[in-house]
């Protein structure tokens, strides 16, 4: 059997798989997949983890990555959500924090994402989200380059990742 069909036949097995419910191996089952497929399928498969009303809320789980994230992926998700959210941010007091950061800087810097709280980006992924709805996929497009902070999203959110790579 080759390495693809075991790819393929590991895959099969969370067809339907439940994210209340997720196989007890999803875990391990996702570290030896994710290598080996490619990103674009990661990204695929979180994005419909974002949009699915069985996970937490969008702007909750890029909130829980970000606490995760090292100062580069802080910066870099931080510019993507700014991005998205427009130039009203700069002018919002729920991003006071963040408009301090911006004032004459293009981007966060990996040193600035340090200071922003979890809550703040909690809140700043759902304004964004509401800016610009395809922040979703840029977002999926950025994580699933770190499939290694995907992975703390919790094993229901992996089977249904999963899952949706093995419809593919």
């Amino acid at each position: 059997m080759g390495f693809m069909n075991e790819i393929g036949s590991l895959l099969q097995q969370y067809k339907g798989a439940s994210v209340s419910a997720p196989p007890v191996n999803v875990e391990q089952d996702f570290r030896q997949v994710a290598p080996q497929v490619p990103q674009s399928a990661i990204a695929q498969g979180l994005s419909d983890a974002f949009n699915s009303s069985e996970t937490a809320p969008f702007g909750q789980m890029v909130s829980q990555l970000f606490s995760q994230s090292n100062g580069e992926q802080r910066a870099g998700i931080l510019n993507h959500l700014i991005s998205a959210a427009g130039p009203g941010i700069a002018s919002s007091s729920v991003f006071a924090g963040l408009s301090s950061l911006l004032q004459g800087h293009p981007a966060v810097s990996p040193e600035q994402a340090q200071q922003v709280s979890p809550e703040t980006v909690q809140n700043l992924a759902e304004h964004a989200r509401e800016q610009d709805p395809s922040i979703v996929d840029k977002a999926s497009q950025f994580y699933a380059q770190h499939p290694t902070l995907v992975q703390g999203l919790g094993a229901g959110v992996l089977a249904l990742i999963m899952s949706r790579m093995s419809q593919r």
